[in-house]
């Protein structure tokens, strides 16, 4: 059942709309200003990275996508090749179906075969953290893929509202907890279309978490796909409740604020309707590290690696000309940049911080 909800899924993100409706990133809010005499020329700009003891080219991951189904495979390798090619990272899909069927475990494995140097994330749901085994499923989970870190991804909106989803989720920062402290590899742990808080942040790392995924609002939306599946497999109440809540939670640009203003020393990874260079520039001027993008590159894959490659060289270009034209020559000095805010990103840190005033 995993593995075929999981080409549901995938079919459904391919051919429906199934990003935010009423809601944005808010990064249109952010503002970068412009330097018109950078002193210096494009072929200047660094933009490489650490993370997890590997060089990125580039501040981008490709974000969890897919895998857990034969027909996921050929998707997955054309991500890997991209991504190989372009030396920057990427993060598999939930890995539950292959750790739940081996048969299913190709689909993974294929990304570490196309490079043993590229930096490859594992990926696990916090509910899988409940078990009495959960420090052994994350170890497998790693060991699928040769995984330089681990994604937990938290997701109880769509969990609730999907289908034979997991409700429970007591228990999962003690379970986080666990799992950082016996892994080798260190934990990711992201959301999954609605965004992480200050708070919810502050106890991640205070249970181990090495990065947060902000992944917030205004990319793709999972109560709109559950909409879908849940319609189709003829369940009106969760699908009407799925729509209900097809726009909730933390926009992404408000999120980065969120989790930015914690200086937890935790990587900061922006996703969650990134599409293009200048999204990822605004990102790590506001406090991120680094970008992930996925649905943009989810029609890509089916064509193949080229496919995807021209789109993330596009996004690399872009971030390229975001750099020069704010006279950053690193991803370093992009995060000093200066930028104004505006709109409801400004009223969203205005309120926080008169609340944070008052406690």
């Amino acid at each position: 059942m995993s593995s075929d909800r999981k080409l549901t899924h995938l079919e459904i993100c391919r051919e429906r709309e199934v990003r935010a409706r009423r809601e944005t990133t808010h990064l249109d809010d952010v503002m970068l200003v412009h330097d018109a005499a950078p002193e210096l020329s494009l072929s200047e700009i660094d933009l490489e990275t650490r993370l997890f003891g590997k060089t990125l080219a580039a501040p981008i991951l490709i974000s969890a996508m897919t895998g857990g189904h034969p027909a996921t495979k050929k998707i997955n390798e054309s991500l890997a090749e991209a991504a190989q090619s372009l030396g920057i990272g990427m993060c598999v899909g939930s890995q539950r179906a292959a750790i739940e069927d081996p048969r299913m475990g190709d689909s993974f494995r294929v990304v570490r075969d196309i490079s043993r140097e590229m930096l490859v994330v594992g990926n696990i749901g916090a509910p899988q953290l409940l078990s009495y085994d959960a420090v052994d499923y994350a170890q497998r989970a790693v060991d699928m893929i040769g995984a330089d870190a681990l994604a937990v991804h938290l997701n109880p909106l769509q969990e609730i509202v999907q289908p034979g989803g997991d409700t429970k989720y007591r228990g999962v920062l003690e379970g986080l907890e666990r799992i950082t402290r016996a892994l080798k590899v260190p934990v990711v742990v992201k959301e999954t279309g609605c965004g992480i808080s200050s708070d919810v942040a502050r106890s991640l790392v205070a249970a181990g978490a090495a990065a947060i995924d902000v992944a917030g609002l205004g990319g793709t939306s999972w109560a709109a796909v559950e909409h879908y599946n849940a319609l189709m497999s003829k369940e009106e109440v969760k699908a009407h409740v799925a729509e209900t809540f097809w726009d909730w939670g933390i926009p992404t640009a408000m999120s980065i604020w969120e989790v930015a203003s914690l200086k937890s020393g935790a990587t900061l990874i922006a996703s969650g309707g990134i599409t293009n260079g200048v999204d990822v520039a605004k990102s790590i001027a506001l406090g991120a590290d680094l970008a992930g993008i996925a649905r943009p590159l989810l029609k890509p894959a089916y064509s193949g690696a080229p496919a995807v490659r021209r789109v993330l060289e596009g996004v690399i270009y872009e971030l390229k000309v975001a750099s020069m034209l704010t006279g950053s020559r690193s991803v370093s000095e992009l995060k000093s940049a200066r930028l104004y805010l505006r709109g409801d990103l400004l009223g969203w840190i205005a309120q926080s911080k008169a609340k944070a005033g008052t406690r």
